[in-house]
C-alpha cells in the first residue's frame, strides 16, 4: 500500500534525523567548543565514531579496504572532515552564531555545482540562477554584524563549504570503499588529522570538561555522526535524491531556531534576509532533481554527515 509505505515509521524517523539532528549539531558544536578546544573536539568525535563503525562493519563481514581505498578515503576525509568540519568548529569557537554557521554551510550545493563544472558537468539555466542567487546571499550574510565581528570565522565558513563541496565531487572519481566503510575510513583519517592539527596548534584542555562538555561530545559522536549518517544512507535508497538532500534548506532554519531558543543567539535583519536568499537559491538548484527524480544524481552526496 503506497500511502502506508510512504509515511512508514522508518522514513519518518530518518527524515527527523536528517532535519532535526543534523540541524542541531551546529548548536551542540557551539556548546561543545565552550569546554573543548575546537579541533580536539572534532578529532575525538570522528576517531571514536570511525572506530565504532569500522569495527561494526568488519564484525558484520565487510571486507577490509585496500591500501588504494585507504588513501582515497583518507583524502576525502581530510577535505570533508578535517577542513570542512574542523573549520566550522573553529569558526563557532571564534564566536560565530550556530545559526549563521549552518546558513553559511547551506551554500555547499552552490559550490558543488561549481566544482562539478570542472569535471565536465553542465548546469542548467535554473542551476546557474541558483548559483548566482546563492553568491548574492553569501555577500549579504557577510554584511551582517555576526560575521563582520569575526572576519576569521567568515573566511573559515566559506572555506569549509568549498572544501566539502570539492571533496564531495572528487569522491565520485576515486576508488573509495563500498558503502558505509567509506565513511568509517574517512572519519578515522579525518579525525586523526584533526588531532594532529590540535596538537601542532598548541590546543590543550585547561581543565576536564563538565558534564555538558562530555554530553556534547557524546551527542556529536553518536547522533551527529553515526545515526544521522545511517539515516541519510537509508533515505538515499528509499526516496528520490532531491528529498534526501533537502536538509540543505531545512537545517539552517532548525539551527537558527534552536540557537535562539536554547542559547539566546540573535539573528539580525541582514542575516534573516540572507537566509531567505540562500535557501531560495538551494531550492532553485534542487528543482531539476524533483522534476527528473532518480534520473539525475543528487546535488550534494556527501559520504558522511555534512560539515557539521
Amino acid at each position: 500500500m503506497p500511502g502506508i509505505r510512504r509515511f512508514s515509521l522508518p522514513l519518518i524517523a530518518a527524515f527527523f534525523a536528517l532535519y532535526v539532528i543534523w540541524g542541531s549539531t551546529y548548536l551542540v558544536i557551539r556548546i561543545g567548543v565552550q569546554y573543548w578546544p575546537p579541533l580536539l573536539l572534532a578529532g575525538i568525535r570522528f576517531v571514536i565514531a570511525g572506530t565504532l563503525m569500522y569495527a561494526f562493519l568488519r564484525w558484520r563481514g565487510a571486507p577490509a579496504p585496500t591500501w588504494a581505498q585507504w588513501k582515497a578515503a583518507g583524502i576525502i576525509g581530510i577535505l570533508l572532515l578535517t577542513f570542512g568540519n574542523g573549520a566550522v568548529s573553529v569558526a563557532e569557537h571564534t564566536g560565530v552564531a550556530s545559526g549563521v554557521a549552518a546558513l553559511a554551510v547551506a551554500t555547499v550545493p552552490l559550490f558543488t555545482l561549481l566544482c562539478g563544472y570542472f569535471w565536465g558537468a553542465r548546469n542548467t539555466r535554473l542551476e546557474w540562477a541558483g548559483i548566482v542567487l546563492g553568491l548574492i546571499g553569501i555577500a549579504m550574510l557577510n554584511l551582517g554584524s555576526n560575521l563582520q565581528s569575526s572576519p576569521l570565522g567568515a573566511a573559515l565558513l566559506v572555506f569549509a563549504a568549498a572544501s566539502w563541496a570539492f571533496g564531495s565531487v572528487w569522491s565520485k572519481h576515486l576508488p573509495l570503499p563500498q558503502g558505509a566503510m567509506a565513511s568509517a575510513v574517512e572519519m578515522l583519517v579525518g579525525g586523526v588529522v584533526l588531532l594532529i592539527g590540535s596538537a601542532v596548534s598548541g590546543e590543550h584542555l585547561e581543565s576536564m570538561p563538565p558534564i555538558e562538555g562530555w554530553a556534547a561530545l557524546a551527542y556529536l559522536t553518536v547522533f551527529g555522526s553515526i545515526i544521522a549518517f545511517n539515516a541519510y544512507m537509508y533515505l538515499l535508497k528509499h526516496v528520490r535524491p532531491a528529498a534526501a538532500t533537502s536538509y540543505a534548506y531545512v537545517n539552517p532554519a532548525v539551527a537558527v531556531l534552536l540557537g535562539i531558543v536554547f542559547v539566546g543567539e540573535t539573528i539580525g535583519i541582514e542575516e534573516a534576509l540572507a537566509m531567505t536568499v540562500i535557501i531560495s537559491a538551494v531550492v532553485l538548484i534542487g528543482l531539476p532533481q524533483w522534476r527528473r527524480g532518480a534520473d539525475r544524481p543528487a546535488v550534494v552526496v556527501p559520504t558522511e554527515s555534512r560539515a557539521n
